[in-house]
């Protein structure tokens, strides 16, 4: 099978090596620039793509260049904190969120790209256009080309350009102390103005390489910004929304000064489509379902979609049946969260926060009882899930330290419907949290044992493949 891949950037170079993988080598891909160069800034891997990528053998060399990030915390724009939660491995996956520059990201990938399949299989240079494909011979051709893809005509001929929802984003790296911990990942402000800063290398000198992204609405009655991650801006734009970001943890200000080069793009995305078939050629990444910067999923979305393509290619019995197969599990995926990131994804509590505590706030509980609270709970819907979390922590330690488990370890709410030892002492409480927590221990088992088996079949068809 002959693939032709249009575009070597992370979704072009990730199917690359995925097809490699799965024993198909006759690749070729098509990069419209020059030479390969390291551009953009910071973006993150999330643990189902880690995943994709450690079975591809590229964790080490991309832990070499990137940062396991450890928590994510939101703030109001005075730095108050809001809420805060583990990622990666620290939030219990067997995989790392990697903070890392796109540059360093699409070099590891490159290189692996020229080691595994030889550097003759890249074209520079070579720009296709829905006129040239009928000179590619090939039994499948992708299009990787990004947000702006030619050959995404070819599927969409009436759909025009991409849809500007009016936030601009400046973007920078610069060397700084780290922040907090030092793998921590900070969003400040509201979804319509906010900054977004983590660290993506450690410095051998202590201290780091730090992304950040501001982001402004500027669009009220202006045409959509230039659509490129070329695009230099001066940083006295980005200094005169967020100039008075500086909290008691974080001066926002002199860290965007200590970077060098400022560039801004407009959060942009496409509708989803019906299909991404023509033909033979279908789309990958960005040319099939451009997504706005929420959730970090962009890159971790054209891996994913990489390594499904790869593996239906293989297991289909024609090409056509392949692409069906591939569209069928990967557009209804992508277009929820193409359609989700549009809400604001859980970045919507800074939202809230800040319609409720415009001035900043000295008591989170007392925002989260706001009066404008559609669910009247006894502290609204924040303080219901902060204190589940924190239940369900208490319950793990003490589990841990071989400790009974109580009716005070089960909250009002699981009591009232029936999923917690009710508050009739007729019950005996200690009976039925050992009941359940056997119980749970039981569907534990089970679903290991199931997940060891589903490992196993996995090895055996890897090696069968091979």
């Amino acid at each position: 099978m002959r693939v032709a891949i249009v575009g070597a950037g992370i979704g072009g170079c990730a199917l690359a090596l995925s097809l490699e993988a799965a024993g198909i080598g006759d690749v070729t891909l098509y990069e419209s620039s020059e030479s390969m160069r390291e551009l953009g800034v910071g973006i993150n891997v999330l643990p189902h793509a880690a995943r994709e990528l450690t079975e591809l053998g590229l964790a080490a060399a991309i832990d070499a260049v990137a940062v396991r990030t450890g928590s994510l915390s939101y703030h109001d724009r005075f730095g108050n904190l809001i809420w805060v939660e583990p990622r990666g491995v620290d939030a219990g996956y067997h995989w790392p969120q990697w903070s890392v520059h796109r540059g360093y990201l699409l070099g590891v990938l490159y290189q692996a790209v020229v080691d595994r399949l030889g550097a003759s299989r890249i074209h520079h240079s070579r720009r296709i256009t829905p006129a040239d494909l009928a000179s590619i011979d090939a039994d499948v051709v992708v299009a990787c080309d990004g947000i702006h893809s030619e050959l995404r005509r070819l599927v969409a001929p009436d759909e025009g350009g991409p849809l500007w929802n009016g936030i601009t984003l400046w973007r920078g790296v610069s060397v700084a102390d780290p922040i907090l911990d030092g793998r921590r990942m900070v969003m400040a402000g509201r979804f319509s103005r906010r900054v977004v800063i983590y660290p993506i290398l450690d410095l051998p000198d202590g201290r780091q390489l730090i992304n950040w992204v501001a982001e402004d609405t500027t669009g009220e009655g202006k045409p959509m910004p230039r659509q490129d991650w070329s695009v230099q801006s001066d940083l006295s734009e980005p200094l005169s929304v967020f100039g008075d970001y500086v909290f008691d943890w974080l001066d926002v200000p002199a860290l965007l000064s200590a970077g060098g080069e400022v560039l801004a793009y407009p959060m942009c995305d496409r509708n989803p489509l019906t299909t991404w078939r023509h033909g033979n050629l279908t789309l990958l990444g960005d040319a099939a379902h451009p997504m706005y910067p929420v959730g970090s999923n962009g890159a971790s979305q054209a891996i994913i979609d990489a390594r499904v393509l790869a593996r239906e290619l293989v297991l289909q019995s024609s090409v056509g049946a392949a692409l069906d197969a591939y569209e069928a599990q990967r557009l209804p995926a992508t277009a929820a969260v193409v359609l989700s990131n549009r809400k604001a994804g859980p970045e919507r509590c800074m939202e809230i926060v800040a319609e409720r505590a415009p001035d900043g706030f000295d008591d989170l509980v007392a925002v989260r009882c706001h009066p404008c609270d559609p669910h009247p709970r006894p502290a609204g819907r924040l303080h219901h899930l902060e204190r589940a979390r924190n239940r369900h922590r208490r319950i793990g330690e003490r589990r841990r330290r071989g400790e009974p488990v109580g009716p005070g370890d089960v909250g009002p709410h699981d009591r009232r419907h029936g999923r917690g030892p009710m508050a009739d002492s007729a019950r005996d409480h200690e009976q039925e949290a050992q009941r359940r927590h056997a119980f749970a221990q039981q569907l534990w088992d089970t679903a290991a044992d199931v997940g060891g088996r589903l490992d196993q079949r996995q090895s055996e068809h890897r090696v069968r493949e091979h």
